[in-house]
């Protein structure tokens, strides 16, 4: 099995007691093991940052992202700039600013903040040269008038976590982003989604939890854990006729295109897991 990279996860919000979970490296020992060798921890504001910081010290295989969420503006409505490109040029392992971008479904009251502090975080990409990691529901014109106005495209980035329609995913990768696919893929009602999974290219996908969050079938309805991205991956190449090698291979050489990295052996060993495996909640074996 070739090892691939869980590009969107929250390592921070994860449960850890209540899951079982003694600290990160169970976390990432059991992605280890079902071959998902490296992962992106997103933050959503300043003070998750400094959290995901501490989790994730001395994992060289743990990259992080920072952005201010547009569903986390309260938290933060004030959030300085300054501080945000201070942050996100504090550490080599900080290759994105995101999570940021609109939310139209759940905060429709607050467009106006919304919209400010977006255009803001492109332009704060711009500055310090890192691409962006967009979230965007129910907000597909303002987004994409956004990312044309204020030039995101000199960045790129990704849309994460991607539920919207072909045409929104076809103006995306016209304005050069990469398309992430999450565990919403194999719900059954998903049928929008598998129409764009045909329509993006294989050369601009990526595959992701948004953990702890949107668990894949057939562990959804539990906590979402970086291990859960194997079964996305396992649905996901099947649905496009290819081998899960190949569709790894692709999107691990897609994550390093876009976030300008190399990626390397993780200095992690793994550990034994004796209770813990996939198929604990789902007949099936998956082999390494």
């Amino acid at each position: 099995m070739t090892y691939f990279i869980d590009t969107h996860c929250h390592l921070a919000s994860l449960s850890y007691q209540s899951q079982g979970f003694k600290s990160v490296k169970e976390v990432v020992d059991r992605a280890l093991s079902v071959g998902v060798s490296h992962l992106l921890s997103v933050s959503c504001t300043t003070k998750e940052f400094y959290k995901n910081l501490e989790l994730t010290k001395g994992f060289n295989n743990i990259y992080l992202a920072l952005g201010i969420h547009p569903l986390n503006l309260e938290e933060e409505p004030n959030w300085s700039e300054k501080e945000l490109k201070d942050l996100l040029l504090s550490d080599k392992r900080v290759i994105a600013l995101g999570e940021t971008g609109l939310d139209y479904h759940y905060s429709p009251e607050n467009k106006k903040e919304q919209l400010e502090s977006f255009a803001k975080q492109i332009n704060i990409a711009k500055e310090v040269c890192k691409p962006l990691i967009i979230h965007a529901r129910e907000a597909k014109d303002d987004t994409l008038a956004l990312l044309r106005s204020e030039n995101a495209k000199d960045v790129g980035g990704v849309i994460h976590c991607f539920t919207d329609s072909v045409d929104m995913a076809r103006q995306c990768l016209d304005l050069g982003f990469y398309i992430s696919f999450t565990g919403v893929a194999t719900f059954k009602a998903s049928d929008n989604v598998r129409e764009v999974l045909k329509y993006v290219p294989n050369d601009r996908l990526m595959l992701e939890t948004d953990c702890p969050y949107l668990a894949p079938v057939p562990v959804r309805g539990i906590e979402n854990e970086p291990a859960y991205c194997r079964y996305t991956l396992k649905y996901i190449a099947d649905f496009k006729g290819m081998s899960e090698d190949s569709l790894a291979s692709i999107t691990s050489q897609n994550f390093e295109n876009l976030y300008k990295v190399k990626l390397k052996e993780p200095n992690v060993t793994v550990g034994e897991c004796s209770t813990y495996k996939l198929d604990k909640f789902f007949n099936v074996s998956f082999e390494k």
